[in-house]
């Protein structure tokens, strides 16, 4: 017996400000893409559909768009291919785990 399906993944790319399509107010909007994986025996192996789509936050209207959009989309905003920013962290805030930071967990004694 062969136990074969598929599973699908989404993943949030950005969150970027423009005028949306559907209600017309200047709102965020996410980035995602959404990739459909073949599995064999429940273990994902290679992907056979990827979509990409931006989501209004204010109304939730979603339109699909290309690959080629969505990459000019985070070049615009400068995130790279893993939708994270270039940016530099803000001053006061640190990556958790990172030594000599007090008060970092509060289980930490």
């Amino acid at each position: 017996m062969i136990i074969f399906g598929t599973k699908g993944y989404l993943y949030q790319l950005a969150i970027l400000t423009m005028v949306c399509g559907w209600c017309g107010n200047p709102a965020a909007h996410t980035l995602r893409k959404r990739v459909t994986k073949f599995t064999l025996f429940f273990i994902p192996l290679f992907p056979f559909s990827t979509k990409y789509a931006t989501q209004c936050t204010f109304c939730g209207g979603e339109q699909q768009i290309s690959q080629e959009q969505a990459d000019q989309l985070l070049a615009q905003h400068g995130a790279g291919p893993d939708g994270r920013s270039g940016q530099a962290p803000q001053p006061g805030f640190t990556q958790p785990g990172q030594p000599g930071q007090p008060g970092q967990s509060p289980f930490q004694r």
